[in-house]
């Protein structure tokens, strides 16, 4: 019987994608994928190091993995992605029962790897992080195929102050767009309904490959595709969202009315220190003229609290703007400092406690605000997506356009008929319960 493999992804969708190549390119070869450890030849963590907690979370698997290979329950043990291409030699020193590790711009050696590992002769695979991204190859999607998400870019060219992002995945690479349909065609093949753009930063789509930004066109080239019904597009950076984008936004139907803008801050002086691209009045603007030409854009961001030298007055500045704007979805990290990151070397950290404080500060002034706009959506119609059936009931678990998968809320259909996943229903909302709507079907959707 051929090796069987369990295969482990930490942190964000984009190493997800990532993950899911590489499951095809084993599948491809032959060997068989398992998610019970009793049952594996070999392990694959794929893991992250992008804040503090995820790097965490990535030495504990691999510590967990280790007892597995020291055992002798597993014969190999692979690192791959973040934390393996930044940590390389000290997970080697600390964790001798890792075989192998699979660079961030080598996962095509997956296979090579493994062979060579379970043959006795594993040696790491690394390649410059400024190579071209691997793209082209059939994936394993883990999703449930219903929605799949789709890497546009790789890297980062911000560099700002606190993210280690530019030094593991190396500069912004575009993936070429005739790639990227054709592989949206093969995701649509595979069931997948709603496709997510993912990328660092999907709004400079383009710019490496075409000399200018061309998000907008591959949005109209996926729209073309029969058989994708929501596109959704995530991590927009506010200062490269341009007038063309907005307009293919609204005029095209199946571009979800819904925007990730991870703003970090909103105090000037605390932006600048970031090395942000925006001030406060221009993401003010940025989010006006949005919501003036989208009126039902639902708008989600991402904040950072406790950056180095924040002060009481930059706090109550970030609060005021989040009060101001009322983001319809927002999360808040407390900052994590990074090594060989400027940020980390600033001298005016801020303590653990002051940051969990000013975390909970945003996040139950946005509670607020997010329960008040599920309690307004009451009486309306949307249509919703089936993710699956609530146990024991006649309801079922189903998502938005205003939902992305694993970070935003739920509505919950109440129904006595039978529906399957990635089924398409309108649904009137009859009442909330905290970030989650409840609903009951008004009726079938048809293109």
């Amino acid at each position: 019987m051929k090796n069987r493999i369990l295969f482990i992804s930490l942190g964000c969708d984009k190493n997800l994608v990532d993950t899911e190549m590489m499951l095809g390119m084993l599948v491809q070869r032959g060997f068989s994928i398992t998610d019970d450890e009793t049952e594996a030849d070999a392990v694959v963590v794929n893991t992250c190091c992008f804040i503090n907690d995820a790097k965490q979370e990535s030495i504990n698997t691999l510590l967990e993995m280790a007892e597995l290979r020291k055992s002798g329950a597993v014969r190999a043990l692979i690192a791959a992605g973040c934390l393996a291409q930044r940590y390389q030699d000290e997970i080697q020193k600390e964790i001798p029962e890792v075989d192998a590790i699979v660079g961030t711009t080598a996962i095509d050696a997956i296979v090579e790897t493994l062979d060579e590992v379970l043959a006795g002769q594993g040696h790491n695979h690394l390649e410059d992080i400024n190579r071209k991204p691997v793209y082209d190859r059939e994936r394993i999607v883990t999703t449930g195929g219903h929605y799949a998400y789709l890497k546009i870019a790789e890297g980062c060219d911000k560099h700002c102050s606190y993210c280690i992002i530019p030094r593991v995945r190396g500069t912004y690479r575009s993936i070429p767009m005739d790639s990227l349909v054709q592989e949206a065609q093969r995701l649509v093949a595979f069931g997948a309904k709603e496709i997510i753009l993912v990328a660092q930063e999907t709004t400079l789509y383009g710019m490496d490959l075409y000399g200018e930004k061309r998000l907008p066109e591959l949005l109209r080239r996926l729209c073309a595709i029969a058989g994708i019904y929501w596109i959704r597009i995530l991590y927009c950076y506010p200062e490269e969202i341009t007038d063309e984008l907005i307009e293919t936004i609204r005029r095209e139907p199946k571009v979800c009315n819904y925007l990730d803008i991870p703003i970090q801050h909103a105090s000037d002086r605390i932006l600048k220190r970031m090395g942000r691209r925006t001030n406060r009045q221009e993401l003010k603007n940025m989010i006006t003229k949005l919501r003036d030409r989208i009126p039902d854009l639902c708008l989600r961001t991402t904040l950072i609290t406790g950056f180095p030298g924040e002060t009481q007055e930059d706090h109550a500045s970030l609060l005021e703007f989040v009060d101001e704007m009322e983001f319809d979805r927002l999360g808040v990290f407390t900052y994590s400092p990074e090594e060989d990151t400027p940020a980390a070397l600033f001298d005016d950290q801020i303590d653990e406690e002051v940051k969990l404080d000013r975390q909970a500060d945003l996040m139950e002034l946005q509670q607020e605000i997010a329960f008040e706009k599920a309690q307004e959506t009451v009486g309306s119609t949307l249509l919703v997506m089936v993710e699956g059936k609530v146990p024991d009931e006649h309801a079922y678990v189903a998502r938005s356009y205003k939902d992305a998968p694993n970070v935003d809320g739920f509505v919950f259909v109440q129904t006595g008929r039978e529906l399957m996943t990635g089924d398409f229903v309108r649904v009137r909302i009859t009442g909330s319960h905290e970030y989650d709507l409840i609903g009951e079907i008004e009726d079938e959707f048809t293109e």
